[in-house]
């Protein structure tokens, strides 16, 4: 190759390096400046506030959250006050804004109540609302363990141990976790198991908006992929109340007077509150939904100015600038700002004048800034006074208005309001309309001279994917809690959400339930075919009332953790019409009953989906050759229902013919070789037609011995069929035998029925086709060599068996041999499974399952799939 033509080769390798590497640039700043998603939020604020709907009505209702000090905190209340600021000891208020914080419930998060007591309220506080937080975002905390989630916390109060001259005798060891400030954000680490940067922040006042600054940052460089951030403060002590009394910051009635003529001093409070966080892309990504959007947000330090203490407007200014940068944003691009706005007669118009010396200026005087502060409502909450206002501002930008300031009856004078640019909020206001999103700031400074600022927008809009609100059957709504109480109290809470119009369907209320929480040990699971009708259940439910709409309450044997079981039933649950309707609503039924219909077109004469329709010349339900088939192929399409929805078995066990869809659910038998079975297997049978009966008894295995002596020569040649629990045993034989022992039964009171079929399975009949089935089934193959994720519970021995045993000899032996059922389930609970799940058109082995259940002394719970009404519709339960 020529030089020249070497050189052109290299050029060109060296733009194309470049081009990737300015791509690479263009993406390192562009990802600088994404939008982070505010995903879920959760608070505790005085006035009882308990969710961030609740403090929005608070501030649209005007509500002064400021009381009393409290009487429950061994405060000396009776010479805590004295109305001058230098009495020693004292403080010169007598309220303040306050919060619940000695209900923790130790033993949900797996804490001793010794360590409980030794735990400051602050992280008892953000363990609840962490939790809470993550829930309303639609993520199940207890999914995030190993994830690299982060934790930022921002503190300034540790006064909780300090009330104790000593540490008390028993407490030892656990003071220093219970005290440490660090521990707060390690504790939700430790907790929930989350391996992102946990990070406590004491910054003061502006501590939970530096901590929200820090998340943002590490989300944009890719240290966490989801992070919680806010801050907290209680008040263990009065020592916030004697200090500040000294230094005259008080006003003396406890109330914030923001940016007010007769503003005095500011009042003090406490308050806990979270965000979840992700990037914008990853939170669309997910699903999640998006309350607003965090478009940038700055921190600095106002260095040498007039004092330790003293705000400086300069700072201010330059963290706001920088705030906007950080946005890519201009000051005119903002509409409305939640302010420090403490109510001090210095503090207050210093920060005014940072305002207008960056967002007033040059502001269209049709657009003020809107400028509030809802320190007027609950009082100054210190390291939470941040993420307080952005839970405010993110309720806002998805509200037509902006609340009103309390205590605001005449602006200071301190301040050239006209001509500034701002507006305060004396009264309730619209949002202008503009052609572009809603925008609001968030200011908070530290007392330590540490200010920050962050940058809100609305939610961007989502694409609306239209939806029937007809759910066309049965939704199950799912609720658990840690205990009995708990699960009535999670139930009272959902009927008081839904109650209150929380615009979802019933569909997108299961759904949350059971993929946005946590399913804990005490279970129940309401149904219906619409909102009311669940709401009543749940309310029910609640009250400790029985109800026919919940269908399953109890607690949930966990031990073990080993997954479900799918238990698939022999003849007995057809239905004219089963699974037509599933065929209609469910593409993976449908997608799967396709397969089946494939795969045993060899062997049959009839199609499967008309079958199932019901379609006029579909062959009858009453053949052998074509029920067997048919339930085989339900059961088969039924398990990939359940794994659509993630619920996939850990073992399968199959009653008499439920063996070959077990079988083939397992892996252990292929599609094909799973129908050829089934269908030359039930065509076999057919010679049998008519020559023997099979009947259903309810009482035990001991008791149908003894029946079948008392009888002798009226019941020759019947024999047990199945045992399938404690008392539930089926019997065959010739039809005049199996009528006598049915007719004996009932003559004394016992359940007995006759089963519709006109052959007698299990039994000595079946020798009359042996020869025949040998010859039909030579050749069947099992799946040996592959995983075994799937254990297989033969009800031919009454235990787990190998894949290698399962060919052509066992399911002449499943035809011939009695049914081990109840021996099976026995071996499956020994070994450690608890959830049992009929995968069947209508529930038969319930009774027996829980029969067993009860005499092994086992707490499992077995679930039905579909269920027959008395109007011959189907209900699906469960299907979430």
């Amino acid at each position: 190759m020529a030089n020249e033509e070497k050189l052109v080769e290299y050029l060109k390798r060296v733009s194309a390096d470049l081009h990737d590497t300015r791509l690479r640039l263009r993406e390192v700043e562009e990802r600088g400046h994404e939008p982070v998603a505010v995903v879920g939020m959760a608070c505790r604020f005085p006035g009882g506030v308990t969710s961030p709907e609740e403090l929005w009505e608070l501030l649209v209702s005007g509500v002064d959250a400021i009381g009393d000090f409290p009487t429950d905190r061994g405060w000396d209340l009776e010479n805590l006050y004295h109305p001058d600021p230098e009495h020693y000891g004292t403080s010169c208020v007598r309220q303040g804004g306050f919060v619940e914080a000695d209900r923790f419930d130790a033993a949900f998060f797996g804490i001793s109540p010794r360590e409980a007591l030794a735990m400051d309220p602050q992280q008892r506080l953000v363990l609840e609302v962490a939790w809470e937080s993550l829930e309303r975002a639609g993520i199940d905390p207890v999914s995030l363990k190993g994830s690299r989630t982060g934790v930022y916390a921002g503190v300034s109060s540790q006064d909780y141990l300090s009330r104790a001259p000593r540490i008390p005798e028993g407490f030892e060891g656990y003071a220093t976790t219970g005290g440490l400030t660090s521990v707060i954000s390690g504790r939700v680490a430790y907790t929930f198991g989350l391996e992102g940067p946990a990070v406590t922040v004491d910054t003061a006042c502006s501590a939970s908006l530096v901590a929200m600054h820090l998340a943002v940052q590490a989300l944009r460089q890719g240290e966490c992929t989801l992070a919680l951030a806010g801050g907290v403060t209680s008040l263990a002590t009065p020592i916030m109340f004697t200090e500040f009394s000294r230094q005259r910051a008080l006003a003396p009635d406890g109330r914030c007077k923001s940016f007010a003529a007769d503003a005095d001093g500011t009042g003090f409070s406490e308050g806990v509150g979270l965000v979840v966080l992700e990037r914008l892309s990853e939170a669309r990504r997910n699903g999640h939904r998006v309350l607003a959007v965090i478009r940038g947000s700055a921190v600095n330090q106002d260095g040498a100015s007039n004092g330790l203490t003293a705000p400086n407007d300069v700072a201010q200014e330059r963290v706001i600038y920088q705030a906007l940068a950080n946005a890519q944003l201009g000051p005119g691009d903002v509409d409305a700002l939640e302010a420090h706005g403490t109510g001090t007669k210095l503090g207050d118009p210093i920060e005014a004048e940072a305002l207008i010396a960056t967002y007033g200026r040059n502001r269209p005087a049709d657009r003020p800034l809107l400028l509030g502060s809802l320190k007027s409502n609950i009082g100054h909450t210190h390291a939470a006074a941040g993420v307080a206002g952005v839970i405010k501002m993110v309720m806002a930008l998805r509200h037509p208005g902006l609340p009103a300031n309390l205590h605001l009856d005449e602006p200071t004078p301190h301040v050239e309001w006209e001509g500034s640019g701002l507006r305060l909020l004396t009264e309730p206001v619209e949002w202008p309309h503009l052609e572009r999103p809603r925008r609001a700031a968030v200011s908070s400074f530290g007392i330590s001279g540490t200010n920050a600022h962050l940058i809100l927008e609305q939610a961007p809009e989502e694409e609306v994917v239209a939806v029937s609100s007809e759910v066309g059957g049965v939704v199950p709504w799912v609720v658990s809690g840690r205990s009995a109480e708990a699960l009535r109290e999670q139930a009272g809470a959902l009927a008081g959400w839904v109650g209150g119009g929380s615009g979802l369907s019933a569909v997108d209320v299961g759904w949350s339930l059971v993929t946005g929480r946590s399913v804990f040990e005490h279970r129940a699971v309401v149904v219906g075919g619409d909102r009311a009708e669940l709401l009543v259940g749940v309310e029910a439910l609640a009250g400790g009332v029985a109800h026919s709409g919940v269908v399953l309450s109890g607690v949930a044997a966990l031990a073990g953790d080993v997954g479900p079981v799918l238990v698939f039933p022999g003849q007995g649950s057809q239905w004219v019409g089963m699974g037509a309707e599933l065929l209609e609503v469910s593409s993976v039924f449908a997608a799967r009953v396709v397969e089946c219909e494939r795969a045993l077109a060899p062997y049959v004469e009839w199609s499967l989906s008309d079958v199932l329709r019901g379609v006029g010349g579909a062959a009858d339900l009453g053949r052998v050759d074509v029920v067997q088939p048919v339930l085989w192929a339900v059961m088969v399409s039924l398990a990939a229902v359940w794994a659509g929805y993630g619920v996939c078995p850990v073992a399968v066990v199959g009653h008499s013919q439920g063996e070959i869809a077990a079988a083939v659910v397992a892996g252990v038998l292929s599609l094909e070789e799973g129908a050829r079975v089934v269908a030359l297997r039930s065509r076999a049978l057919r010679r049998l037609a008519g020559g023997g009966a099979m009947a259903s008894l309810g009482v035990g295995q001991e008791r149908v011995g003894r029946l079948l002596s008392e009888l002798e020569d009226r019941a020759v040649d019947v024999g047990v069929a199945a045992v399938n629990g404690p008392s539930s045993t089926v019997i065959s034989g010739p039809p005049e035998g199996v009528a006598a022992v049915v007719a004996a039964c009932q003559g004394v009171g016992e359940r007995a029925r006759l089963i519709e079929v006109d052959y007698a399975s299990h039994g000595p009949q079946v020798e009359e086709i042996r020869e025949e089935l040998n010859g039909v089934l030579a050749g069947v193959r099992p799946v040996v060599g592959g995983a075994d994720e799937v254990a297989f519970y033969s009800t031919v021995t009454g235990g787990r068996v190998d894949a290698a045993v399962l060919g052509a000899d066992y399911w002449v032996r499943n035809l011939r041999e009695r049914v081990r059922f109840a021996d099976a389930v026995e071996a499956l609970l020994a070994d450690g499974h608890r959830v049992f799940i009929e995968a069947s058109t209508h529930p038969v082995l319930i009774l027996g399952l829980q029969e067993t259940f009860e005499q092994a002394g086992m707490d499992a719970v077995a679930v039905p799939t579909l269920r027959r009404d008395h109007g011959g519709q189907t209900q699906l339960l469960h299907s979430l």
